[in-house]
């Protein structure tokens, strides 16, 4: 397997810890990761905008799996990896392996036109899609697992200021999917026919107001929010930017709000999906076990809500 991209990120450690026991993996990406070797794991140390021939790569490789992509960035970053990305297409065609790409749901034109995350990301998907190669698209939604940036953030961001931002009336929903699970149906998938495009979802659909309270309670506290309007939140979130936060980024709150996230679950050959329940229960224990014999937090008004317009 040839592997693109993804450093240590939450996709590619849970499609090694998949593939790793019975495949040889040769993972491209620019820096070193701990264990990586013993994990059976050959580092070709490159930026995937900056390779300029894929063909010694591909030499003799049956399965590339390409998670390469990044969570922010400009027209200057996503440009240069979208044209690395269809380089590798374009060489994949003549040595023709199984090609399994990590995609995006769809989201609101605004974002499909005008975010260069989006756009470049697209351009990848069409390229694959005409191609003639044996090729998976696979599309989730909302990922969680160890060390995730978004749940697991969420819980200690409660845990630490008691509130919560919420974004308009917190009706729209997610469908929480395992990072593990996704790694499973990667290689599910490829027992069946090339030129899939699969949007999948994990086992529930939350509303997302409903998902912030059962965090709460697992954290033995009451749901308490400060509520913002999308504009406010879109404010909100550049500013954030700005003084180069990581936590939110504006065109996240918009594809929440617009209610494209709760997609259906996966529904091929017969898998049991973790739901995501436990995986909360297990990361609220250990937020939990970290505080205790620590003076708590100062009490506030309990259930009180602030609102920003």
């Amino acid at each position: 397997m040839l592997l693109v991209g993804g450093g240590g990120g939450l996709v590619r450690r849970a499609i090694v810890a998949e593939f790793a026991p019975d495949w040889e993996i040769v993972s491209v990406h620019r820096h070193p990761i701990p264990n990586e070797a013993a994990a059976g794991v050959r580092w070709v140390a490159a930026d995937v905008a900056r390779v300029p021939r894929w063909d010694e790569l591909l030499r003799g490789v049956d399965l590339v799996v390409n998670v390469a992509w990044l969570r922010s960035g400009g027209e200057r970053e996503f440009a240069p990896l979208a044209e690395g990305l269809l380089r590798l297409i374009g060489a994949a065609r003549e040595s023709r392996p199984r090609f399994v790409h990590i995609s995006v749901p769809d989201a609101p034109i605004e974002l499909e036109t005008g975010l260069p995350y989006l756009s470049h990301k697209r351009r990848v998907d069409r390229a694959l899609l005409a191609s003639d190669l044996p090729f998976l698209i696979v599309r989730p939604t909302l990922l969680f697992g160890p060390g995730d940036r978004l749940l697991t953030v969420m819980l200690r961001t409660m845990r630490r200021y008691r509130f919560f931002p919420v974004f308009g009336d917190g009706g729209y929903h997610v469908s929480p999917l395992a990072s593990a699970d996704l790694a499973r149906i990667v290689r599910r998938e490829l027992e069946g026919p090339p030129g899939r495009n699969l949007a999948l979802g994990g086992p529930e659909r939350w509303r997302y107001r409903d998902l912030t309270d059962r965090m709460f309670q697992l954290l033995g506290q009451r749901p308490r929010y400060w509520h913002l309007s999308e504009g406010g939140a879109r404010r909100l979130t550049r500013t954030l930017e700005r003084f180069g936060s990581s936590l939110l980024y504006e065109y996240e709150v918009v594809w929440l709000l617009s209610d494209m996230l709760g997609l259906p679950a996966y529904s091929g050959p017969a898998l049991p999906l973790a739901p995501v329940g436990p995986f909360l229960e297990r990361e609220a224990e250990r937020l939990l076990r970290g505080t205790r014999g620590r003076t708590p937090p100062r009490p506030t008004a309990p259930g009180r809500d602030r609102r920003l317009e």
